[in-house]
């Protein structure tokens, strides 16, 4: 009798394959399968066969870190290699406040740690506490200052272990969830207070190192453990260990800026103060606050924390490590000077977009900056530059059959919601995306019964943030080249003004005769054609994509936001975005037209009253 290999897991294809095998043996060789009560007994061979398998293939699955399923076993994998996942962090904000002591002579004021003010934002309020005590000194004026303090958002919490070595599995278990691990605050009492340090690492680490680990263990809590007596210090039977952490709301805490003081003041007595304190001040509202690290996030970061040994040698370490120093960030892109005309060798240029915003601040740039020391090695020197976007915006024209269409309305809308689900796809919205050109023409066509066809053309542009009333130079670098239009005018921009010309100023270019270059000029426009006012304003270079614009004094915008749009036609249609270029798709910036198709309709099958659209932007047409 043969022997038939078992390996499907879909039940009818089980039942088959038992029958199969039954056939060969000639007991059964004419049995008579369905008809018979027989039939039961093969469904319930099959059925705990598929059972048996489905379990044993599940169970395989979660012992490989990219196949797992279930979060305990993708942390356990993780924590293999070395890996901590991320913990839900608190969102940060820095008020500032001050305490009149009046006629207490105290000349130290002491915010104990724990709550401190209640913050408030459109989704509710949120308690906002320290983990250490903060201490100000009063001047003169018997005034304590509190200026540029970082609270941090969630309920500060104390949790109280005895050491008990008769108890051979003992486990010091934080039982929350949610827990910011960078709160985590640790003592051990014994004959004296000692306060141990979270590490992540042994280096440099011995048998009095007062240092403790974290885990992250079942039900997203976390567990401390402690040293050996030979890498770390070991507890003395019978301290006390207190544990105080924070525990947070994650995402939810962002953007609190409106608080109220609730916080514990104590002068230099130890006597609690509750008069004179000030309003609060925000210097800078909440943010940076996230979630646990996701299961998606570990199986892609751990092993390419664990490839990079924690140390950050080429621009790649340095995009694997910037989530786990900042998860508040949504893409990255990192690059070596070394790629830069002229190179500037030595250096890593860093540049990201946070989850919640556009950019980052000065103050968050700073702190990244600091965390990064630990990774990086000597020689190298990591910058974080702000985020350049490159805006795509697209002029379509959509034909329709007016058989198929009655309310162009309807046809538009469409047209749009398909334009921006596609700015909201993974080809742009990204470091190194790309606008495929041909993708959005399809997307175009299927968007609205009808459709007949498209003329779409495709425009760049970068925004300038003038520095008003100041002298200053300019630079845009696009990262792909400009159509050399003959006649000029490819680069657009919208209005401002310059100290010393009178009225509004438009940005154009001249394209110079026989070379890849060209010249920027300032005009104005009269009856709608362009005069220039000054021929000299900066350079183009239109093969690389930069846009270079002279030493000018900007004193305004015609704008709302300030801004100065430059829009440029790219050379090609596909438009990417290089280096810290960050790729978006701005539909409200794009316009969208109806036009009948009279062919398709049967109106004007000769297509003498058919109108077209030139696939090419009108030079006409000056600015923005």
């Amino acid at each position: 009798m043969s022997f038939n290999q078992f390996t499907n897991l879909d039940f009818a294809a089980l039942r088959q394959q038992i029958k199969d095998y039954l056939r060969v043996n000639s007991d059964f060789a004419d049995f008579d399968f369905e008809g018979s009560n027989f039939s039961t007994l093969i469904d319930l061979l099959a059925y705990n066969t598929y059972i048996t398998a489905y379990n044993t293939n599940m169970a395989v699955n979660e012992c490989f870190l990219d196949s797992a399923t279930l979060r305990e076993n993708v942390v356990s994998l993780a924590r293999n290699i070395g890996y901590v996942p991320r913990s839900a962090r608190s969102a940060m904000a820095t008020i500032n406040f001050s305490v009149d002591l009046g006629t207490n002579d105290t000349r130290i004021v002491t915010l104990k740690a724990g709550q401190v003010a209640l913050g408030n934002q459109v989704g509710g309020s949120y308690i906002f506490s320290i983990p250490d005590d903060f201490v100000a000194t009063t001047g003169d004026n018997n005034i304590a200052v509190f200026n540029n303090l970082n609270i941090y958002e969630g309920v500060y919490l104390q949790k109280t272990f005895q050491i008990d070595y008769s108890q051979p599995n003992q486990r010091f278990i934080l039982p929350n969830s949610n827990i910011d691990t960078t709160s985590i605050r640790v003592t051990v009492e014994s004959t004296t207070s000692e306060i141990y340090t979270l590490y992540d690492n042994i280096l440099r680490v011995d048998a009095t190192s007062k240092l403790f680990l974290i885990q992250e263990i079942e039900d997203e809590q976390y567990e401390i453990l402690f040293g050996d007596g030979i890498l770390g210090k070991k507890p003395p039977a019978g301290a006390i260990v207190t544990a105080t952490y924070i525990v947070t709301n994650g995402r939810l805490g962002n953007d609190a800026k409106n608080f109220s003081f609730v916080g514990i003041l104590q002068d230099d007595q130890g006597l609690p103060i509750t008069q004179g304190i000030s309003v609060i001040s925000t210097a800078n509202r909440a943010s940076m606050g996230d979630n646990i690290e996701d299961i998606s996030s570990i199986k892609y970061l751990a092993p390419r924390i664990y490839s990079s040994q924690y140390r950050a040698v080429t621009a790649s370490d340095y995009s694997g490590i910037i989530p786990f120093v900042y998860p508040n960030v949504e893409s990255v892109t990192a690059y070596g000077g070394e790629e830069l005309d002229p190179p500037e060798y030595g250096k890593v240029f860093i540049s990201i977009k946070p989850r919640n915003g556009s950019f980052l601040s000065q103050i968050t740039k700073d702190d990244i900056s600091r965390q990064l020391k630990q990774y990086s090695i000597a020689g190298i020197k990591p910058e974080i530059i702000d985020l350049k976007y490159l805006y795509v915006e697209v002029d379509t024209s959509v034909y329709y059959n007016t058989n198929s269409v009655s309310d162009t309305t309807e046809l538009l809308t469409s047209v749009t919601t398909a334009l921006t689900q596609y700015s909201k796809s993974s080809d742009i919205n990204d470091f190194g995306g790309r606008f495929k050109y041909s993708k959005v023409l399809g997307l175009i066509d299927a968007s609205a019964r009808g459709v007949t066809s498209n003329i779409t053309r495709v425009k760049m542009r970068r925004d300038i943030t003038p520095e008003l009333n100041t002298f200053a130079t300019y630079e845009l670098c696009y990262g792909n080249a400009f159509y050399d239009q003959p006649n000029g005018y490819g680069i657009r921009s919208t209005g401002f003004t310059v100290n010393g010309i009178d009225g509004v100023l438009y940005l154009g270019d001249i394209p110079t005769a026989g070379t890849d270059f060209g010249k920027l000029v300032f005009f104005k426009l009269v009856n709608n054609l362009p005069l220039i006012v000054k021929n000299d304003a900066g350079t183009v270079d239109y093969v690389h994509g930069e846009i270079n614009l002279d030493v000018v004094n900007i004193t305004g915008s015609t704008l709302a936001n300030g801004l100065i749009q430059v829009e440029a036609i790219p050379d090609s249609n596909d438009v990417i975005a290089l280096k810290d270029l960050y790729l978006q798709l701005d539909v409200a910036n794009s316009t969208v037209n109806a036009l009948p198709d009279v062919v398709s309709s049967g109106e004007n099958t000769s297509a003498t009253a058919y109108v077209t659209t030139s696939s090419y932007a009108s030079e006409s047409i000056y600015t923005r």
